[in-house]
C-alpha cells in the first residue's frame, strides 16, 4: 500500500467504506446508492431522473433502475413533470424520509473507529467531486 498512487488509495478506500455502509444498511433494506439518491431527492425536491443523476454524479441510464427499485418499496413516486409532458419529477415518500433519517444515524458508525474530521481531508474530497468530470 505504502507504494500505491493516491487514486488508487482513495479508490480502495471509498469502495471499503461502500461496503461497511452496505452492511449497516441492510437491515433497513437499503443500499449505499439508495441512500445517496434519497437523500439528493430530498434535497432538490421533485426532480428529473436526469437532473437527479447529474447531482449524485452517476450516468442517466443508471438511475433508470435505482429509481425502480426505490419507486417498488414506496420510499420515491415518479409524476408526469407538468411543465415537460415528456418528463419525470422525482419526489421522496413519507416512507423514504424515515428511512433516510435512520440510514443517517448509522453513518457516523461506519467509520467510527476512525477520525476523519479532519476540514483538510473534507475540502480535498469536496475539490475531487466537484471538479472530477465523468463523460
Amino acid at each position: 500500500m505504502e507504494r500505491w498512487p493516491t487514486s488508487r488509495l482513495l479508490s480502495t478506500a471509498a469502495r471499503l467504506v461502500e461496503l461497511a455502509w452496505n452492511e449497516k444498511l441492510r437491515p433497513l433494506g437499503l443500499t449505499y446508492p439508495a441512500v445517496l439518491t434519497l437523500d439528493a431527492v430530498a434535497t432538490a425536491g421533485p426532480i428529473a431522473p436526469g437532473k437527479l443523476a447529474q447531482n449524485i454524479r452517476v450516468q442517466a441510464q443508471t438511475i433508470g433502475p435505482l429509481l425502480t427499485r426505490l419507486e417498488l418499496r414506496g420510499f420515491v413516486v415518479r409524476e408526469a413533470n407538468r411543465f415537460d409532458r415528456r418528463g419525470q419529477l422525482v419526489s421522496i415518500t413519507a416512507r423514504g424520509k424515515e428511512l433516510l433519517e435512520q440510514s443517517h444515524g448509522l453513518e457516523n458508525a461506519v467509520l467510527a473507529n476512525v477520525n476523519l474530521d479532519s476540514e483538510s481531508l473534507r475540502n480535498e474530497l469536496m475539490a475531487i467531486v466537484r471538479d472530477t468530470e465523468i463523460s
